[in-house]
């Protein structure tokens, strides 16, 4: 790699407007932070699409490098916890929105946000799984750490064709759960019945308006949704069962009630993969190389460069964009 690379750099005009450039910058443009890494992958999620489009207000210092994932290589540090040619990954913490990104060659970041890749994965492998592979997995290890097995009944997931819900739908299965999966691509049935799902479920169905109680359905569930779809999923989950929810693109309000945890036993336990405690994201990791097949995880990618992601992070946004979307930094 020369002196200069290549980084996808977010501008704001006076008027507001956010511009998107393709740009060549030096070392001495990254922030000063302890290590410094060349950046082999990064991923699209739909916080990205957020940054890029200008939407949500996401970014507010500028300019800005986007891409809340990166995966790479150590080239040198200033800490002892890595070293030059360590491999890492890392998600959250902020990167991408308040401190500079993915989307460039090069990046320097703190220490303590990055994790050693597992052995069993790749730099590409680690950002096909990335943010919404990682919430994915956070959200079944909180399902099962509240007792949900594969032998309690069938798991419901919400959101089944996007980053999250396609990879939660994998690893579940994978795992030996009867996954029950909604969605509103009517195109995407069978892919999600390659990845493991056994029942699919219209989103339509799901979003319509409920009673405080409904019949008993679902074990367990995982929303990335909100809104009055988790209002029905609460309603539906049996006596004693847990629903993770980790997303908010059906609206952050809750029509809900409190029968269905004070007369089911019905447990609502959000996850946050940002800020999550560095042990729990080791485990998760490690959890991830194990537990999520490869053959499926190539199923659920698609591999794109910098100069495409103007026009993917629309499509992510309006819910164009299936499974998981990996940038190459690679010239």
């Amino acid at each position: 790699m020369s002196d200069d690379f290549r980084a996808l750099v977010l501008e704001q005009d006076e008027a507001g407007e956010t511009h998107v450039h393709i740009r060549r910058l030096t070392e001495e443009d990254l922030p000063d932070e302890e290590v410094l890494l060349a950046v082999e992958y990064s991923s699209l999620n739909y916080k990205d699409g957020l940054a890029i489009t200008g939407k949500g207000r996401v970014v507010r210092d500028f300019p800005m490098v986007p891409g809340i994932d990166l995966a790479g290589t150590v080239l040198s540090s200033r800490s002892q916890q890595y070293a030059a040619g360590d491999r890492v990954v890392l998600t959250g913490w902020g990167v991408g929105e308040r401190h500079w990104g993915g989307y460039s060659q090069r990046q320097r970041v703190r220490p303590e946000w990055l994790v050693r890749l597992p052995d069993q994965l790749n730099a590409r492998e680690a950002m096909a799984i990335g943010t919404a592979g990682f919430t994915a997995m956070l959200c079944v290890m909180t399902l099962q750490s509240a007792g949900v097995t594969p032998e309690s009944g069938e798991v419901l997931v919400t959101g089944a064709s996007g980053g999250v819900g396609s990879v939660a739908v994998a690893i579940l299965a994978n795992l030996g759960y009867q996954v029950a999966a909604v969605t509103g691509r009517p195109e995407g049935e069978d892919w999600l019945r390659q990845l493991g799902a056994g029942t699919i479920i219209p989103r339509e169905e799901m979003a319509r308006p409920c009673r405080a109680l409904e019949s008993q359905r679902w074990a367990g569930a995982v929303d990335t949704v909100g809104g009055a779809i988790l209002a029905r999923v609460l309603a539906e989950t049996c006596y004693g069962g847990t629903v993770a929810a980790c997303g908010l693109a059906g609206g952050v309000d809750l029509p809900t009630t409190v029968m269905p945890f004070i007369l089911r036993n019905v447990g609502l336990q959000g996850v946050d993969s940002v800020m999550c405690p560095m042990a729990r994201r080791q485990e998760a990791w490690e959890r991830l190389a194990r537990d999520l097949p490869r053959e499926m995880l190539a199923a659920l990618t698609q591999e794109v460069k910098l100069e495409q992601l103007p026009e993917l992070a629309g499509q992510i946004l309006a819910g164009k964009v299936r499974g998981r979307v990996v940038v190459s930094l690679s010239d």
